[in-house]
């Protein structure tokens, strides 16, 4: 309880020092932008268009050290051809230290409602893996959801189709993927797997690495927008994993996902929601535990909901945003053959804190976690976060 008095009294003393705009970013769902649609909409009337967004984020586990961290900086670079094709880049450093080509594709206007794209593209699933610059989201981290199951942030080398039937107030996705990579040869006739109980599918993306593709994954996303100030959204994955050529042949080295997801956002004036529920079902788990000693689930399964409401006036120029979002997600949601559920990967988070918006792009967030597991006994670090987030 101390903890959370200290954050409020921080937030709202920053709140008191502070004169500043709006945060651009619409509380109206059924206006949000992410980075790649801002570059897409209109290029602020120019041909090369540059912009960035990121996060310095500092997190202190309950009786252990606090960690500081630039947890990203991502550099938005887009490019006009003419008024049909455009291209989308985002290059991003992570702690510093790490340098990645989150998304870099083409994207072909046929017409008003139809653009073809290719290249590196996130997979539409759920809502943060498409919508993850700090001022979209409450909380310092991004939800344990979109991290252990999903897994944010997620992208691979496709081709498809996007647009939308307006008459029936629906937007629509459809690509073909390369898919997660699931075994590596171990040297001695055996496999090595990046597939783990943990959290799932998440040392399986390729982030476009030299990436294998033995067999295409398809991936598609539906949204309504036609009702005001809500935005509901269903997502499916379905495919199998890629091995390396030279074990590729072996029993276990290819799992089968079928990944379906819904979520949900609302915006009512001063109030917010969101809410979102994935479920992976995963074939052929137990020839894979088999091969390469790992744990991996044959289901993954999660969700969250969260409310949020603005502190501030309508009227002001700021946005002051008290949030509590509850979470469940477990990565053992079912299991096969031998292998028992760890009830330590059946985690429950609730956090809760404050997101101040105070000028166009930059947002404070302060937020507390109670974090949990289903091990009788056990013993999960609660946290308290801290974070600044920039997006222009």
């Amino acid at each position: 309880m101390k903890k959370l008095l200290t954050l409020s009294a921080l937030l709202i003393a920053s709140f008191s020092f502070a004169q500043t705009a709006q945060d651009s970013t619409s509380l109206n769902p059924q206006l949000q932008q992410n980075a790649a649609q801002r570059i897409l909409s209109g290029n602020f009337g120019k041909a090369v268009t540059i912009g960035a967004y990121g996060e310095v984020t500092y997190n202190q586990p309950e009786g252990d050290n606090g960690e500081l961290d630039v947890q990203r900086l991502v550099l938005l670079l887009g490019y006009k051809f003419n008024e049909k094709t455009q291209f989308v880049s985002e290059i991003e450093l992570e702690h510093v230290e790490e340098v990645f080509v989150e998304q870099a594709f083409v994207n072909y206007a046929v017409s008003d409602n139809v653009s073809l794209r290719g290249g590196l593209m996130l997979v539409p699933m759920g809502i943060v893996n498409e919508f993850h610059e700090p001022t979209t989201f409450n909380g310092t981290e991004r939800p344990a959801v979109d991290n252990s199951i999903i897994p944010t942030t997620w992208r691979e080398i496709g081709v498809g189709v996007n647009g939308r039937f307006p008459d029936a107030s629906l937007g629509y996705q459809a690509y073909i993927f390369n898919g997660f990579r699931s075994t590596t040869s171990d040297g001695d006739g055996g496999a090595d797997g990046f597939l783990k109980g943990s959290n799932g599918l998440r040392g399986g993306r390729q982030k476009a690495i030299r990436s294998t593709v033995d067999s295409p994954t398809f991936a598609a996303k539906l949204d309504y927008y036609g009702l005001p100030g809500l935005r509901l959204g269903l997502s499916g994955y379905f495919g199998k994993t890629q091995a390396d050529d030279d074990v590729e042949m072996l029993d276990g080295a290819n799992i089968d996902i079928s990944m379906v997801g819904f979520d949900a956002r609302y915006a009512y004036r001063k109030f917010s929601a969101r809410g979102q529920f994935i479920y992976a079902a995963l074939g052929d788990t137990e020839a894979y535990n088999n091969l390469t000693g790992r744990d991996l689930g044959s289901a993954l399964q999660g969700y969250y909901i969260e409310g949020g409401y603005n502190i501030l006036p309508l009227s002001a120029k700021q946005r002051l945003v008290a949030f509590a979002r509850y979470e469940s997600y477990d990565t053992h949601a079912d299991t096969d053959g031998d292998l028992v559920q760890n009830d330590a990967y059946n985690r429950t988070d609730i956090t809760t804190g404050l997101s101040y918006h105070i000028a166009p792009g930059v947002v404070l967030k302060g937020d507390y976690q109670f974090r949990d597991n289903e091990v009788e006994g056990g013993d999960v670090d609660d946290r308290l976060n801290f974070g600044i987030g920039v997006w222009f």
